[in-house]
């Protein structure tokens, strides 16, 4: 990855690693052929919930040599807190020490409870890290981790009753407002109250948990794939990004609740003068979680700080604008537009495809480094008070609301991705594209 200073829309120029990946690949062919347990997992991942061991990664710990510590240099890892990490890429931490690999999972108690493996974990419930080996074998070493917004290893104390109580919050906050600009401040002051008790990170994940399982209730792909992950105990714990799409009015609230829950800008994103929308990406420098927002932007607009500035209404929409119309916005009523996870993508759409008749369209990426597609559209009623809204404000025609009062619309998606060399950015080109083919005035259903 690079920087520049001088364009907003390059200031971000993310690259494949090949170097780093196959140091990874490496390391893992090395552990897996001398841990069966971890290698029966392995095939396990792909067999039956169509994602790859190496996905699954947190960490890697390996015996250190000058050999290695060169190797891991030069593939462009560098220090940090007694470790290694890739700055360029997505890729596991790097430790130094006994051989043993660690793979995230939603909760280290379902994972131990369905391998019946009686293994002590190493922090209380509800801890911002926790951990458990769970199968030694050949010198090696299998571990799960379970994080909660937090980076680091050691355990750090928190209230479980304040724990307790903003998960509860987030999952039945309420979305459904007259006014969204009440909604949009009732969302701020329940993450405020989060981030005063507990901190930003573990506020985000309580935050992003939330969203995940009000989005899975309208998704059926969702609740498929989560139901595959699950029977191998590991949950959601293989995000790579959730998609919320905003009007223009109420995306620099939107932005800024993210921002209050530690989430900083990454790059901007901007498929071409002609798309009619733009994205600002978000990351979370500590809990790893990134979000993808959308919203309908002109050309002019894409250099000035959209994010902060506010966005004025228009009465032409876009298709983020008209899904929002259509929907609500997807941080209140309507809920993500998808969640992205990280998947070998051909067995997955094979799988969901064969065992769940669950459709994936069409790739949108097909990169050898990036490859990306959603499932078929998730079609969701239209309220009629929204379309008598968009009628009147002459942003539908009336052939159109009679078609989405009787048909639905286009909801929301599961989408299948596949990272290799690392990396971490997205193609602008193929991302309008397929923007452009889930636009329901398109779509065909």
């Amino acid at each position: 990855m690079t920087a520049t200073q001088t364009d907003p829309l390059t200031a971000f120029h993310w690259t494949p690693q090949p170097l780093a990946e196959a140091l990874v690949w490496e390391i893992v062919t090395d552990f897996l052929s001398k841990n069966s347990f971890a290698a029966d997992l392995a095939r396990r991942m792909t067999d039956q919930s169509g994602t790859r061991f190496i996905d699954w990664l947190d960490y890697l710990s390996v015996p250190a040599t000058g050999a290695l510590v060169d190797r891991l240099t030069e593939a462009g890892f560098v220090p940090r807190d007694a470790a290694f990490v890739h700055p360029g890429g997505i890729f596991p931490t790097i430790l130094l020490g006994e051989r043993r690999a660690a793979i995230k999972v939603e909760l280290a108690a379902d994972f131990l409870s369905l391998w019946q493996i009686n293994e002590p974990i190493d922090s209380p419930p509800l801890s911002a890290i926790r951990k458990a080996r769970v199968a030694a074998e050949s010198e090696t070493e299998l571990w799960i981790v379970e994080r909660h917004g937090h980076h680091g290893f050691d355990a750090m104390p928190l209230d479980v009753k304040r724990i307790l109580k903003h998960q509860e919050s987030f999952r039945r906050r309420r979305r459904l407002f007259d006014d969204e600009g009440e909604g949009m401040r009732h969302t701020m002051q329940l993450v405020e109250a989060a981030v005063s008790d507990l901190g930003d990170g573990y506020a985000a994940d309580l935050f992003f948990s939330a969203e995940r399982e009000y989005w899975q209730r309208r998704n059926r792909a969702a609740r498929a794939q989560k139901a595959r992950q699950d029977r191998l105990g590991l949950g959601w714990a293989n995000h790579d990004h959730h998609t919320y799409r905003s009007s223009r009015r109420y995306f620099a609230p939107m932005i800024a609740i993210f921002e209050k829950l530690g989430m900083v800008c990454r790059e901007r994103f901007y498929a071409g003068a002609d798309a009619g929308w733009g994205a600002q990406v978000m990351e979370h420098p500590d809990g790893g979680f990134v979000v993808f927002a959308d919203v309908d932007l002109s050309p002019d607009e894409l250099r000035g700080d959209f994010a902060h500035a506010g966005l004025s209404d228009r009465r032409e929409l876009g298709t983020v604008g008209l899904w929002c119309g259509l929907h609500g916005e997807a941080i209140l009523q309507a809920g993500m537009h998808h969640l992205e996870c990280q998947f070998d993508f051909d067995a997955l759409k094979q799988q969901l495809e064969k065992e769940e008749q669950v459709a994936v369209m069409k790739p949108f990426t097909d990169f050898p480094y990036l490859r990306q597609a959603f499932t078929e559209g998730e079609i969701w009623p239209v309220e009629e008070s929204r379309l008598a809204r968009l009628l009147a404000n002459g942003q539908i025609t009336a052939p159109q609301a009679e078609k989405f009062q009787r048909e639905g619309a286009l909801g929301s998606h599961l989408e299948n991705l596949e990272r290799n060399e690392g990396f971490k950015g997205f193609n602008q080109t193929g991302v309008s594209d397929i923007i452009a083919r889930t636009d329901p005035r398109r779509a065909s259903h």
